[in-house]
């Protein structure tokens, strides 16, 4: 029984601890800076680049075995996170194409026939594993197909047009799914555990998120800490927003970067338009965060245009600034081929393999980011910082700067020959050419010739 002075020793404690909480929360500086990413980046995403994997084209046999082959080129490119588009069963009802669209997910947790079995995902995930390499798998957490049995089974999971019915997402022509209800608990717990699902079951490391701003992000922060108790994981969101790395994603889409650059390589725009980019990803975008540079990939490939369409003669410029730039980089499969065609999406449309300087570019490129610490991602990497030269309009100059190494950048986006001159001092010093092996030395009044479209890359 407990006695009276026990009473009132135990309210003594608990009216102590409660001042000392209000205490410490007084000595809180509320001036003090927070860092906003609260999420922890795995330690082996600081230097690697991403390669996605579109599994129905990748091989003639359209299989997760077929693709599995190509992992020892993968390595020997340079990539290390491989993402697979959508795994799952694809629905048959508003089917477009004979084949469908990936993204238009019939059942969570099954795999797709066409691709293979749970067995042949999991031994393609263990043999990438030994190889020193991750996979990432598509989760479409926004819609899924017509006949997905969550239809019958859930009904009130899903989104409504205003007769009622089932609709797309609104104002795209996405005719072949239907949009989930996120205000739904039972919705929530269910996507969760399907994601969890996979990361148990066949080891993956985590999930590229189609358009992931169209869910709420507590949602995601959610999901995050459930998945990193399991192990933890790399997250990318197909999504160009700042509120998204706070708590869920690791990566975000360079969409305005990739726009950037295409306009600028098109005549569209001239290099101003970088400079735009690129402040904004300083300042609006928070420190210790990631953003995907790329210059194709599978939305961008089947409905705007193959790489050279997109960039033309700047083509081999952009992939430069997409891996020296900041930004973690994506090749898309094929692009290290030189494919010149707009892969097919509903159908079948596999990749014809053979060797193109554009893979040597690319693995030239990704051997030297690994390598060069200044060209490393989040806060393991440096800011970029401009170095200003005297063709401002038409020429990108940039120094990546720590205390191991140093990379000095120019890029000409434009057609004309150039003769450089540089007006600041932080590109001072004395390099190697990355491409040439040549030495370099810049100092007052140095001048630099670059080529139309071309690239040099200076390491120190």
């Amino acid at each position: 029984m407990i006695k009276m002075y026990q009473i009132l020793t135990l309210l003594l404690l608990g009216a102590g601890a409660l001042l000392a909480q209000k205490s410490a929360m007084m000595d809180k500086n509320p001036f003090q800076p927070q860092p906003y990413v609260k999420l922890t980046h795995p330690e082996w995403s600081k230097n690697v680049a991403i390669y996605q994997i579109n599994t129905r084209q990748m091989t003639e046999e359209g299989t997760f075995r077929a693709a599995e082959k190509h992992l020892p080129r993968i390595k020997a490119l340079g990539a290390n996170i491989l993402w697979l588009m959508p795994i799952h069963p694809i629905g048959l009802k508003n089917r477009k194409g004979s084949l469908g669209s990936p993204y238009s997910v019939k059942d969570y947790l099954g795999v797709n026939p066409e691709f293979g079995t749970l067995a042949d995902l999991k031994h393609f995930v263990k043999t990438a594993h030994d190889m020193g390499m991750y996979v990432i798998l598509d989760w479409v957490a926004n819609h899924t197909a017509w006949d997905n049995p969550l239809t019958e089974e859930h009904p009130e999971w899903y989104d409504r047009d205003y007769k009622g019915d089932f609709r797309p997402t609104p104002w795209w022509d996405w005719s072949d799914i239907i949009d989930l209800d996120y205000s739904q608990p039972g919705l929530r717990k269910y996507m969760t555990e399907a994601m969890k699902y996979w990361v148990r079951e066949a080891d993956i490391d985590g999930y590229r998120c189609d358009v992931a701003g169209f869910v709420p992000v507590d949602f995601w922060n959610h999901v995050r800490r459930e998945l990193d108790a399991i192990k933890p994981v790399f997250m990318l969101a197909e999504w160009e927003s700042r509120d998204l790395h706070a708590e869920a994603f690791d990566m975000t889409y360079a969409w305005s970067w990739n726009e950037s650059v295409h306009k600028i390589c098109t005549g569209k725009a001239d290099v101003s338009a970088l400079f735009v980019y690129y402040s904004w990803n300083e300042g609006a975008f928070p420190a210790n965060s990631m953003r995907m540079t790329f210059v194709s990939n599978h939305d961008k490939n089947a409905w705007e245009g193959t790489q050279f369409e997109m960039f033309g003669e700047g083509l081999e410029a952009a992939i430069v600034l997409s891996v020296v730039g900041e930004g973690m980089p994506l090749i898309y499969n094929g692009q290290e081929a030189g494919n010149p065609r707009r892969l097919a999406f509903f159908e079948k449309d596999p990749i014809a393999w053979r060797e193109h300087p554009l893979g040597e570019l690319y693995r030239k490129l990704f051997a030297l980011m690994k390598g060069n610490t200044a060209l490393w991602h989040a806060r393991w990497g440096a800011t970029m910082v401009a170095a200003p030269n005297s063709a401002p309009n038409r020429v990108l100059s940039f120094v990546r700067e720590n205390a191991t190494d140093k990379v000095f950048a120019v890029i000409n986006f434009s057609g004309e020959k150039h003769r450089l001159t540089f007006s600041e001092k932080i590109q001072n010093g004395s390099y190697s050419d990355y491409f040439s092996g040549k030495k370099a030395l810049f100092e007052d009044g140095s001048e630099l010739d670059i080529e139309p479209w071309g690239y040099r890359v200076f390491v120190k």
